[in-house]
């Protein structure tokens, strides 16, 4: 399946789908038509000698020095090797990908006046897993992704260094086979591009980096907290913790969508659970932990979070962040700053939160698990305990990973240092925010897989009675890879086992095959 590109339909399903079946793209008819009209209006403001920013003056704290006609592809081409001033470890490859997608349809809208056969070289690229090799480093977040943007836009001038990739989704950074930008371009029949008026600005001007990170983070979120509710189920049944607190009554009561949803996906994954009914009428304990009890209200303040930090980047996603902007139908142009990325950056900082807090809860459940609290559960799950450590350990890498996930979380975007002699005084630093919750997503990952991973073996104490409809299909799940801990072993394989039926949604699947979740 092709995804035809028109600047204002993109969505983040079809992101996934991109991200994971390595599809082409192409440009819709109505995208052709208004990039053309764009490009065209543009050449006719340089023949008239129009003063525009960034076509015929210098670019920030040069925007006053006017350039001369016959310099004008020359100001292109400076602008992107002036500006190619990253540092740091490359980018993933698949956020390169979605970095080129997602300029190629911000460009697509025509507001920007880059030329068809411009952008359909960036198109070519994609298309064939030309990826440029990017460093991380060296966005503030405002004008843009300028240093990352330039590192893409350079391989496009045939300088530089790419990766050829294959179809293979992969979220680490093993690249497959690097050579230099213009070598790759011949190899798949192309040519390197010679920049025009405005062409540059226009591939740089945009916060893409940070949007690529932050469209791949929305898509996991929304799956990590189905994911974050089972975790919570399997180990309320491995802690022999009521379901009182998630009857939907408690909830209308206080009606947060997420809490609700959350609410009843707890009820419906402990639904028939013959742990749960062995204890219902003759348990002496009054009411749960936190950590079991208020699930429902962690979970659910964490779930609406998500679900706005999504709407906002669907917007982002369809939007037109450089500057200056053209409107061919009034055959203007405005210089504005909707390449600041605060929007984003915010966005980011609060999903960076919303996901620690997600993590913090799970590592309050495992360590109850594990501590030796609940008579039915031997300390730390350890068979001939003293002999054998059994999850020990597990608890205390969930608590490092949550206590990283605490320093992650402090705000970037609260922080601005003016760049370019000051004409760009307050920097969103989204690029930043987007790269750091993307290591908050990992933790909470691992956590949420050490959390059942221990409620696993947990289950293992209450045998022969089985859990509930969707809890015993996440333990079925995870016992197909993992077995049951008899005696101390290496530990390492069973948690990257667990991180890796989390991260390819194998749990997830399986368990929504039993019952529909929210």
């Amino acid at each position: 399946m092709k995804i035809i590109i028109d600047g204002k339909s993109l969505t983040l399903e079809q992101i996934d789908y991109f991200l994971h079946n390595n599809c082409k793209i192409e440009l819709s008819k109505e995208a052709v038509k208004r990039i053309i009209r764009g490009s065209k209006l543009i050449d006719e403001w340089v023949d008239k000698g129009e003063t525009i920013y960034g076509v015929t003056t210098g670019f920030g704290g040069f925007s006053s020095v006017r350039i001369d006609k016959k310099d004008i592809s020359k100001l292109q081409e400076n602008l992107i090797l002036s500006h190619t001033a990253g540092v740091g470890k490359l980018l993933p490859s698949f956020i390169v990908k979605l970095m080129m997608l997602l300029r190629i349809n911000a460009l697509a809208s025509g507001h920007s006046g880059i030329r068809l056969r411009t952008l359909q070289l960036l198109i070519d690229m994609l298309n064939n897993n030309i990826l440029p090799l990017i460093p991380s480093q060296g966005s503030v977040g405002s004008s843009g992704d300028l240093a990352p943007l330039a590192h893409m836009v350079l391989a496009m001038l045939g300088k530089g260094k790419v990766e050829i990739n294959d179809s293979h989704f992969d979220e680490s950074n093993r690249h497959k086979k690097i050579m230099n930008a213009n070598s790759a371009l011949k190899k798949f029949g192309l040519k390197p591009v010679r920049l025009t008026a405005k062409e540059g600005l226009a591939l740089i001007n945009g916060t893409q980096m940070m949007t690529a990170y932050a469209a791949y983070i929305a898509i996991e979120a929304n799956k990590l907290v189905k994911v974050a509710d089972i975790a919570g189920a399997l180990s309320n049944e491995a802690l022999r913790g009521t379901d009182s607190a998630y009857d939907l009554r408690i909830h209308k009561l206080r009606p947060y969508k997420g809490q609700i949803d959350s609410a009843s996906n707890l009820k419906k994954l402990l639904k028939g659970s013959q742990i749960r009914a062995s204890h219902k009428h003759n348990d002496p304990r009054v009411q749960d932990a936190y950590s079991l009890r208020c699930i429902p209200q962690v979970h659910g303040a964490s779930r609406d979070a998500i679900n706005y930090i999504t709407r906002q980047i669907e917007t982002e996603l369809n939007s037109v962040t450089d500057n200056p902007l053209i409107f061919p139908d009034k055959k203007d142009y405005i210089s504005g700053g909707n390449f600041h990325g605060q929007p984003v950056a915010l966005a980011m900082d609060f999903m960076a939160i919303a996901l620690s807090e997600l993590a913090s809860i799970s590592e309050r459940r495992t360590d109850r698990i594990l501590n030796g609290s609940s008579e039915k559960l031997p300390k730390f799950l350890a068979h001939k305990g003293g002999l054998n450590s059994g999850y020990m350990l597990v608890q205390y890498t969930a608590a490092a990973l949550v206590s990283e996930n605490k320093v992650l979380a402090h705000p970037a975007s609260v922080d601005s240092i003016p760049t370019s002699a000051f004409k760009e005084d307050h920097n969103s630093m989204g690029s930043i925010a987007s790269r750091k919750c993307y290591d908050v997503l990992q933790n909470t990952i691992t956590v949420l897989a050490l959390e059942l991973l221990a409620a696993s073996q947990a289950i293992e104490h209450h045998k022969p009675l089985k859990c509930g409809i969707g809890t015993q299909a996440a333990y079925e799940i995870i016992r197909k890879s993992i077995p049951p801990l008899k005696n101390d072993r290496l530990l390492k394989e069973d948690i990257d086992k667990a991180i890796g039926l989390v991260k390819d949604g194998i749990i997830l699947k399986n368990v929504e095959k039993k019952v529909k979740l929210n």
